[in-house]
């Protein structure tokens, strides 16, 4: 009878799974720390996901410019899940909320998450562009 590796697990879990971003505590079930860590690389190395923090994962797809893997979803909405999973209370910062309520015509540049009166040092980004957060 075969057994099925902490990789196939965790592979199998996140093609189950709705949520487009996982904590690395979220995989703590499938095996010790080592094997959780290998498990992860490799599904990295195959492109399923990308990193876009420390402990911050995002489902992945492959870049249709350069062929690598660049996450599925905007560095936005990457952010404002991975902080309702850390149980931060956030939403989008307020140049985009301006535009989303039609009060403004400007696209902004910079991802931006309001995060209120919370302390968030966590740096969550992919290549060069992060998140930059902004208080009340």
């Amino acid at each position: 009878m075969p057994t099925v590796t902490v990789k196939e697990r965790i592979a199998a879990s996140l093609k189950a799974s709705k949520d487009f971003v996982f904590l690395r505590k979220e995989f703590g079930r499938f095996g010790d720390y080592r094997q959780v860590s290998r498990a992860v690389a490799e599904l990295m190395n195959e492109g399923l996901i990308v990193r876009v923090g420390y402990g911050v994962y995002a489902r992945a797809i492959e870049s249709p410019l350069t062929g690598t893997p660049v996450p599925k979803n905007a560095l936005v909405a990457i952010g404002l899940e991975a902080m309702r999973k850390m149980g931060v209370k956030a939403e989008v910062g307020a140049s985009e909320r301006a535009l989303q309520e039609g009060r403004s015509t400007q696209v902004p540049m910079l991802p931006v998450i309001s995060i209120g009166k919370a302390r968030v040092r966590r740096k969550i980004g992919f290549g060069k562009r992060t998140i930059a957060y902004e208080t009340d």
